[in-house]
């Protein structure tokens, strides 16, 4: 017999034991217990096993942004309301796309800004601000936007318009590490989203437009120390090798290129789409366009230089050249390569193939092997006019007479801003389609004889960019695309040009925004608009689907911004600049968004009158100065700025400076004050015609003189 002690005793050790075993178990078979940021190569490899999770950008190394949740379905979706919003600090354009991991959301905003969010109640965990200095803001041509962190064991990452690659703790918010990714000497910034895979983090860079070299650098998730370094286009020949991974291809792609282009910095930058493949250990890198974009300025109008507007593969390991397969040889136009990519196994001639699927700037949809790089089909998903078909059997497009403007000018579709931008595209397993936000528009190149390269911030196009005569403003629809009968099955108007991001699920449904601020659900197969949401502000970014405790959540972060150097954005006059939101959404949610200040200021011309020279001068330097920020809605209308009226006020502002730190660079090494109160009289005089506008037809949106005034420069 044993005493009562000595069976309580007993009992207490049995229980602790059975306490400890039940936790120990609870550790090792739910990620849910893990510390805060635990993703691994594991999880990234099965990341559709937990679609109760975000874990990276795209949804898992696939970037298929598929969700398989079907709780929210075509039969409910009518259901859905609000869960719960938070609003970030900042009014500038918001693009990313949030991760949700084990209950904590992470975002990034504008000016690279990170937020760590309890993703069921939307209440703030941390924040992070890398306080990127304002003047960074003009080394970018759309914007201090962010598209997104990457998460690894315990760390968030980032990139900063400042070029900074940072790692953050995942639990606390505070920086672990800093590294400079480029010379801020020269205008590169970045704006896209890390990649991480087998502890390395991944990065690319923007500013082609501004005369630069592209590149993208792999890092020590740990340490930040640098991996490997492949350069996108050759440098100054004079200078022997880089000392890069690249090194090695570098021979080969130099002799696509004569001239001089290394010292206006050739371009291809990789701003965005950049994919690991697990299944070949390999990264796929989406190049950008020249610098500057005329091939008849930038490589004497000779060579397809490589590797622009190319899809390029390396070695995950070492960065070593595999393959590359170019879209556009010559590349004159902006058609970037940059565009997101995903990854599916297809089946092509009653085989599984394992494919890479694009829809970059130049309208053609592309399905590519992705072990090889050879070329499975092209098509058209827009108009377009630069080529007559794809040539399946060299891979390379066959030119139209209409695509070089070295004899005249030509009107071409898709224009810059090209037949699908950045804003991600998905794909159901389900249905077999791709869903895409496209764009219909086209523009006229001419060759510029007036053109000078201009080192620094400045663009350099070097060709002669305006409307086209005949149907200067372009559409916008969603569309959705069998890429294995490269056809369109169905489409939906969008209210503008550029609208936002897409997600499917496994509910039969995709969901998506507009530049105009509703956020919708459509039936996958049919496109039938089954439930939105209407709120003020314009959406760009792609949602992201998560559950918690059973309850499937849909997240899209609202804000609209951007640039695209002088693109009209028709929303821009109609409300003011808001602070972005994370808007989350569930069956039954039945949250409310705060009331908010819809009322616009009220034009504010100079008081004085400027003779039509000086406003005509004005005009051109805004055109050349002014219009990729403030007609991109990146930054203010300046015809409802407090400052216009009053020409010392303007100066404070335009030539001095004196508010940098906000992103409003001050001019005084690039104008003279002269010159910036031409412009003051070319803002006066919209300002002007704003108000008599306003007179007439009070409470419209843009007005004849905004439209006419919005064209590229």
């Amino acid at each position: 017999m044993h005493s009562l002690s000595e069976i309580r005793k007993y009992t207490q050790a049995a229980f602790i034991c059975a306490a400890f075993l039940l936790l120990s178990l609870q550790a090792c078979s739910s990620p849910k217990s893990a510390a805060p940021g635990a993703v691994d190569q594991a999880r990234l490899l099965n990341a559709s096993s937990e679609p109760d999770n975000w874990l990276a950008g795209g949804g898992g190394f696939d970037e298929q942004h598929y969700s398989a949740l079907d709780q929210i379905n075509a039969q409910n979706v009518a259901r859905l309301g609000l869960a719960w919003s938070f609003e970030v600090d900042t009014n500038r354009g918001q693009e990313a796309t949030p991760l949700v991991i084990d209950g904590v959301m992470y975002t990034s905003t504008a000016w690279s800004k990170v937020y760590a969010i309890d993703a069921r109640t939307g209440k703030q965990l941390w924040q992070f601000d890398p306080q990127v200095p304002g003047d960074a803001a003009y080394s970018t041509c759309c914007d201090v936007v962010n598209r997104g962190v990457a998460v690894w064991r315990g760390k968030v990452f980032v990139g900063t318009i400042d070029g900074r690659l940072i790692a953050i703790d995942a639990r606390t918010g505070d920086q672990l590490w800093s590294v400079q990714t480029f010379d801020r000497s020269h205008p590169y910034a970045i704006t896209g989203a890390p990649r991480v895979f087998k502890d390395k983090v991944i990065i690319g860079n923007g500013g082609a437009e501004f005369g630069v070299r592209g590149y993208v650098t792999a890092y020590d998730t740990q340490t930040g120390a640098q991996l490997w370094r492949f350069y996108t286009v050759p440098g100054d020949p004079s200078k022997g090798p880089d000392g890069a991974a690249s090194d090695s291809v570098m021979p080969m792609a130099t002799r696509t290129w004569a001239g001089k282009w290394y010292t206006m910095g050739g371009g291809g930058t990789a701003w965005d789409s950049i994919v690991y493949d697990p299944e070949f250990d390999q990264v796929y890198i989406g190049v950008g366009n020249g610098a500057p974009w005329n091939r008849q300025v930038r490589s004497d109008g000779k060579g397809d230089n490589l590797f622009l507007s190319s899809i390029v593969a390396v070695d995950a390991d070492t960065g070593k050249y595999k393959w590359h397969y170019q879209q556009i040889p010559g590349e004159s136009w902006d058609f970037t390569a940059t565009q997101p990519m995903m990854l599916a196994t297809l089946s092509i001639g009653g085989k599984p193939r394992r494919v890479l699927m694009q829809a970059p700037k130049n309208g053609f949809f592309y399905v590519l092997d992705r072990k090889t790089g050879k070329l499975l089909s092209a098509k058209a998903f827009v108009p377009q006019t630069w080529a007559d078909h794809i040539d399946l059997a060299t891979g390379r497009p066959v030119m139209s007479e209409n695509a070089y403007y070295q004899n005249g000018a030509k009107v071409m579709s898709p224009a810059s801003v090209g037949g699908h931008n950045w804003q991600p595209m998905s794909y159901s397993p389900r249905t077999g389609l791709v869903y895409i936000p496209t764009v219909r528009w086209s523009m006229r190149y001419d060759q510029d004889p007036a053109f000078k390269f201009r080192p620094g911030a400045e663009l350099n196009q070097g060709a002669a960019i305006s409307l086209d005569p005949a149907a200067p403003w372009g559409t916008g629809a969603l569309i959705a695309w069998d890429p294995l009968r490269q056809r369109e099955v169905w489409r939906v108007p969008q209210p503008e040009m550029i609208n936002g991001g897409t997600i499917a699920t496994a509910g039969d449904l995709v969901f998506a925004g507009d530049a105009h601020g509703t956020f919708s659900a459509f039936g996958a197969r049919d496109g039938k608009r089954l439930w939105s949401f209407k709120q003020p502000s314009g959406i760009l970014a792609a949602p992201a689907s998560y559950s918690i405790d059973g309850v499937q959540y849909i997240a899209v972060l609202v804000g609209k911004g951007g640039g695209a150097m002088g693109l009209p954005d028709v929303n821009r006059p109609r409300i003011p600049r808001l602070n972005g939101r994370m808007l989350v959404f569930k069956l039954g949610g039945k949250a409310v968004l705060p009331r908010v200040d819809l009322d616009l200021p009220p034009a504010n011309p100079p008081g004085q009158t400027f003779s039509p020279a000086t406003v005509a001068l004005g005009g051109r330097l805004y055109g050349d100065k002014c219009a990729r920020c403030h007609e991109g809605v990146a930054a203010p209308d300046l015809r409802r700025s407090n400052a216009l009226s009053d020409a010392e006020t303007w100066k404070a502002v335009v030539y001095d400076g004196v508010l940098t730190d906000t992103g409003m660079i001050g001019f005084s090494k690039l104008m003279s004050q002269a010159q910036v109160e031409a412009i003051r009289a070319y803002v006066g005089d919209l300002a002007l015609e704003l108000q008599k506008e306003a007179k007439t037809a009070p409470g419209k949106g843009a007005t004849a003189k905004d439209m006419a005034r919005a064209k590229p420069q």
